[in-house]
């Protein structure tokens, strides 16, 4: 099948077989690997991508289903060579280890500020539920992302 989308601003199209994963499509025949794999089942959420600007994990969603959508993943997120706040704030509070998760993880937190500016701790755990990381024990990937929702509340201020 022939499809065709929008991926971090650029057309894209491309020929799958219908069982062919978003994820799949991403990865190998755009290139763009920072989505990642880590399950299959959807459980850990390292494939978290947006899809019409919604957190979807793409290890679950057929390429087909994103035909004339369009996906951000996290290569997306950078604009003109600066970080988006959550990786700015991933990186400067530690949120990571091996860094296998936090691609997802980003995504995840990006879809919930656009929801919710100005969540709680409690809102942010509660949204991660989705995403598992296996080196941290949350602290820190909290803390950050709490500090990009108040720069980001910063910059929109600053914005007006």
């Amino acid at each position: 099948m022939r499809i065709s989308m929008t991926v971090n601003g650029r057309a894209v199209s491309g020929e799958v077989e219908p069982r062919t994963l978003l994820v799949e499509f991403l990865r190998n025949q755009l290139g763009l690997t920072g989505t990642h794999v880590g399950c299959d089942t959807s459980q850990c959420g390292c494939c978290v991508v947006h899809v019409d600007g919604v957190s979807a994990k793409s290890c679950t969603m057929l390429a087909v289903q994103a035909d004339g959508c369009s996906v951000t993943t996290i290569e997306g997120l950078a604009q003109g060579g600066k970080l988006h706040p959550l990786q700015q704030a991933f990186h400067e509070h530690h949120g990571l280890q091996c860094g296998f998760c936090t691609p997802g993880m980003i995504m995840s937190a990006a879809d919930l500020l656009q929801r919710n500016p100005d969540p709680t701790e409690h809102e942010v755990r509660e949204w991660l539920e989705g995403n598992l990381c296996r080196c941290t024990g949350y602290h820190n990937i909290v803390k950050a992302i709490l500090a990009a929702a108040q720069t980001m509340r910063g910059m929109a201020k600053a914005a007006e």
